[in-house]
């Protein structure tokens, strides 16, 4: 039988550098490294929803489809929801990557988020299947673009709710990637295809946003008073 690795991670402490896109630029310091991050925050204080968003294979912080993560995270701070956006310490390192995703999450509840979800592309998308499926925080993973290595994890996400976004003419990830992971999935799930669209989510950026706060604001739950 071969061995089985257990992989820990502690987070150690925060620390601040100033504004950024509307949001504070953090550091979080853990056992195993320090992870990058910029937070939104709603303006009347912690809310009970958090988000924790996270790109490709090469890391980074604003999202595909022209900046989606830094757009709608400050879309949806008003509404009482509570982003972290988080670039990896290990970019393309898939277990390393999970790890700083469930740091994320443990950082969000100490703010007060209750019901999360993960918003992950590419090569993210498999990270937060992965980290969604091992944290009971988690209420919801929205996967775009998504890679399936990696991913075998998604038969074991429900009841947390999925949602998987693809362009029928993704270059680097065809749509048959999206389309084998909802079939794995268990419910709730959905899936969404954008006719035309390229991996990066260009040129179908306003349907994206909209299927995405739609789903969103069910996923957590969000009051009228908090509609967008």
């Amino acid at each position: 039988m071969p061995e089985e690795h257990t992989y820990t991670i502690e987070m150690h402490r925060k620390e601040d550098h100033g504004r950024e896109d509307n949001a504070r630029i953090i550091t979080l310091h853990t056992s195993r490294g320090a992870i990058d991050a910029r937070l939104h925050e709603p303006p009347d204080g912690p809310g009970t929803a958090g988000i924790v968003w996270v790109f490709g294979a090469g890391g980074g912080l604003g999202g595909p489809a022209g900046g989606l993560y830094t757009r709608l995270a400050g879309q949806l701070a008003p509404a009482g929801v509570t982003s972290l956006r988080l670039d990896y310490r290990q970019p393309n390192h898939l277990m390393e990557c999970t790890l700083d995703v469930l740091v994320g999450v443990a950082f969000l509840r100490t703010l007060g988020s209750a019901r999360l979800v993960l918003v992950g592309h590419s090569f993210g998308g498999a990270v937060v299947i992965n980290a969604g499926a091992n944290s009971d925080a988690v209420v919801g993973v929205a996967a775009l673009s998504s890679q399936t290595y990696g991913a075998e994890a998604v038969r074991d996400l429900s009841p947390r709710s999925l949602l998987l976004l693809h362009g029928s003419a993704d270059e680097v990830l065809p749509d048959a990637c999206s389309r084998l992971l909802y079939e794995q999935a268990g419910d709730p799930k959905e899936l969404h295809l954008f006719p035309g669209c390229r991996h990066g989510l260009d040129a179908c950026r306003q349907e994206v946003d909209v299927t995405l706060i739609d789903w969103l604001r069910r996923t957590l739950a969000l009051s009228p008073a908090q509609s967008l």
